[in-house]
């Protein structure tokens, strides 16, 4: 078997990068692919079958469960979409960052079957930082651009430290700050038919603390997160209560999305039109998918300070969905900043960025905890470098739906 690992700067297009592979055209090192059949497990990829899911209400990869893909956590989809790219009976299968957004367990369960599958099936791994590496393969290159030279994998990683020195813009929204705490959520449970999710679930938020929330997949972090943004029903006659305001109490779902910022991985799936940075940005004004109104003048002011702080003003008028995946990460933060919310939720932002702007989004979540009084709750499965949460929550999975505890 060829297998390759290939650690990818976020400046090359990985798209295209993987278009050249499925071409049967590709040169160099990697034409042993051309002329054999591959599928592709990514991200992107799944990112395809959500939206046909959604555009004609059909279920492909999950048929056996009945359910459709978005109903499933991020670590779940992966393990369907594995056993369907199987399916297809590849000669080779291009791994796009495969331990992303997996548990420590999920990720050695992984390992142990891609070890296995290397015996009988040609494995190309994308990656974006060099820890990620499957250890079974040998064979490492780095491409550094869109010229997609395999070079040797440097032992350091340079990387420009962007140091965000300028200060936070004032928001233009005046929020009632008459709350001590901001989540509240006593003896919380949830199911769905007869499976339940959490299980008297018990978390207290205060005002400018910086919390992680952990578990692994399938715990029950974005059960928990949809509670708290007011996506799920299922909060309602539960004693949650959101900036000192209980559930259901007369807020409407519109009023408490105003008071939280929301950045999700997922987002990038959602924005596939030509909008421009500053559009999706402004766009974040209104919490809506695009800018479908005329913004006003202090807005757009807003968004040039943004801007300015991530030193990115030259892209305010590049296509969005043509930036590369760390600048528009960068983006999607600034857009749930934009206003300036009382709440800010980061649901896996470092996944998928290689090391320099891993830096840049680290680099920013401390200026914010040092610069404002933002509540912040950071969603991850590892603690990153750099980052030093105050609090740690983790759910732990029980046969009777997972319990919540907080971790020393």
């Amino acid at each position: 078997m060829s297998h390759f690992a290939i650690l990818l700067s976020n400046k090359v297009d990985k798209e295209e990068l993987i278009h050249r592979l499925f071409s049967g055209k590709i040169t160099g090192k990697l034409n042993v692919f051309n002329n054999v059949k591959g599928v592709l497990f990514s991200d992107l990829a799944i990112a395809d079958f959500l939206e046909e899911e959604h555009k004609h209400h059909t279920i492909e990869i999950t048929k056996a469960e009945k359910r459709q893909l978005n109903t499933f956590s991020s670590g779940e989809r992966r393990k369907a979409y594995l056993e369907y790219c199987l399916a297809q009976n590849p000669d080779y299968i291009i791994f796009d960052n495969p331990l992303d957004h997996l548990d420590y367990q999920s990720r050695k369960d992984l390992l142990k079957r891609l070890t296995e599958l290397s015996k009988t099936i040609s494995i190309i791994e994308l990656v974006n930082r060099k820890e990620s590496f499957l250890p079974f393969i040998k064979n490492r290159w780095f491409i550094k651009d869109n010229n997609f030279k395999l070079t040797e994998v440097p032992k350091i990683i340079e990387t420009s430290q962007k140091i965000f020195k300028a200060d936070i813009p004032n928001s233009l929204l005046a929020f009632n700050n008459d709350y001590k705490s901001v989540v509240e959520l006593n003896n919380v449970s949830v199911s769905y038919n007869d499976t339940v999710i959490v299980k008297d679930v018990n978390w207290s938020v205060s005002k400018g603390e910086f919390w992680q929330l952990i578990g692994p997949n399938g715990s029950g972090k974005s059960t928990i997160l949809s509670l708290i943004t007011g996506d799920n029903p299922k909060a309602y006659g539960q004693n949650i209560y959101i900036f000192g305001h209980k559930k259901g109490s007369g807020e409407s779902i519109w009023d408490l999305k105003k008071r939280i910022g929301y950045f999700s991985t997922n987002l990038t799936e959602l924005f596939k039109r030509n909008h421009t940075v500053e559009q999706m940005i402004l766009s974040g004004f209104y919490d809506s998918i695009g800018l479908y109104q005329e913004a006003s003048d202090l807005q757009k002011q807003k968004v040039n300070e943004w801007l300015r702080i991530i030193k990115m003003s030259e892209f305010k008028n590049f296509y969005f969905n043509r930036l590369n995946l760390g600048q528009q990460r960068l983006i999607l933060i600034i857009r749930a900043l934009v206003k300036q919310p009382p709440l800010l939720i980061l649901d896996e932002p470092i996944e998928g960025l290689d090391q320099e702007n891993s830096d840049l989004v680290i680099q920013l979540i401390n200026t914010l905890i040092n610069k404002t009084d933002i509540t912040i709750i950071y969603v991850s499965h590892t603690i990153e470098k750099g980052l030093s949460p105050s609090n740690i929550y983790e759910l732990i999975p029980t046969q009777n739906g997972s319990i919540g505890k907080l971790k020393s």
